[in-house]
């Protein structure tokens, strides 16, 4: 029984196997210039002591590889659900030489173990070997530029990963049990891992813990943390990236003593200055804005507003990290579960 799950298997392994092999060639040989280039900066602005504004050139140095890495990082969980997964079963089902198997003295409970922990360790360890590989060649671009806890890339590094390509699997067989079809159950699976990450993203992670809530003066967050639209009067926030790095922000907003937000018209009468810049017709001068932003936040800080943000702190993000890969784990234990109480039902 187990050599012949390892013939079947041996194509989705050869091909696995090759992908990860020159992924693994064109990341050893171009991580040596992220890393050169990385330490090159943390030394000049360390001795500057201007770490915290300057840019890191880190990121512009094979902008078009990290998109490439990541796209791989993103579909290489959902190509085990289905190449590995969804024709696991369904091809026997299918062709019916599953019947074949159960009468050489082999128990569907026995050949449904062989199959799922053959085919599933074979992709756990990929999915393993591919996080290993792509977080050691982007620790260059995290510590230099990017953000890991943000909503974007948190699906592109750590554990998680595997969580993914274990439940990609999981849910790939289960579609192939109950629909008997090998193309059929690789659209549901997509169709499923797709779902799921995005009801994963957007409204579980979220309240995986609750987020902190900080007050920031105007004066301590600076040039920049108001951005005003001239024209109706509108305000947005830009998050103070430099003094919570590699946290996720959910919201920033300026806010009274009472927790109540600015308005556009409350902005307006606190800092008469936009209003003429949206009556007037002629253009100002950069010199011109810089003075009536700067007057304005000395407004706001004396009329007690300040600055809120709702967060998730950095120190979050492994805790987030396995959270979500027990979350995928689970999910696919309980398709596992499906699947045998399934083919006992209908098969045995």
């Amino acid at each position: 029984m187990i050599r012949t799950a390892l013939r079947q298997l041996r194509t989705e392994a050869a091909i696995g196997a090759g992908c990860l092999a020159v992924l693994a060639v064109v990341l050893a040989l171009t991580e040596p210039q992220l890393a050169q280039v990385n330490d090159a900066f943390q030394r000049a602005c360390s001795a500057a002591r201007d770490c915290a504004t300057a840019t890191n050139p880190v990121a512009q140095v094979d902008p078009g590889l990290a998109t490439l890495v990541d796209m791989f990082a993103l579909v290489a969980p959902v190509l085990v659900g289905l190449f590995f997964g969804a024709p696991l079963l369904a091809g026997e089902l299918e062709s019916g030489t599953f019947r074949l198997a159960w009468t050489q003295s082999v128990t569907h409970r026995r050949w449904l173990s062989v199959k799922l922990g053959l085919v599933g360790a074979t992709a756990v360890v990929m999915s393993a070997l591919l996080v290993w590989m792509v977080d050691w060649w982007q620790a260059p671009l995290d510590a230099g530029a990017r953000n890991g806890f943000s909503p974007v890339d948190f699906g592109f590094h750590g554990v998680v990963l595997v969580g993914y390509a274990v439940f990609a699997f999981a849910l790939g067989v289960a579609a192939g049990t109950l629909l008997r079809r090998t193309v059929t159950a690789m659209a549901a699976t997509l169709a499923g891992f797709l779902a799921a990450r995005i009801a994963v993203t957007n409204w579980v992670r979220p309240i995986l813990a609750p987020p902190l809530h900080e007050s920031l003066s105007l004066a301590k967050t600076g040039f920049g943390t108001l951005s005003v639209s001239p024209s109706p009067g509108t305000t947005s926030l830009l998050p103070p990236a430099v003094l919570m790095p590699n946290s996720w922000v959910y919201q920033t907003s300026v806010v009274n003593s009472s927790g109540a937000t600015l308005s556009a018209r409350e902005l307006l009468q606190a800092c008469p200055g936009y209003g003429q810049l949206a009556e007037t017709k002629v253009p100002p001068t950069l010199a011109e804005m810089v003075r009536i932003h700067h007057d304005c936040l000395a407004r706001l800080s004396q009329a007690t507003y300040h600055t809120l943000v709702v967060y998730q702190p950095s120190s979050r993000f492994w805790p987030f990290q396995w959270a979500e890969l027990a979350i995928f784990a689970v999910a696919a234990l309980a398709l596992c579960g499906l699947v045998y109480w399934w083919l006992h039902r209908c098969y045995a």
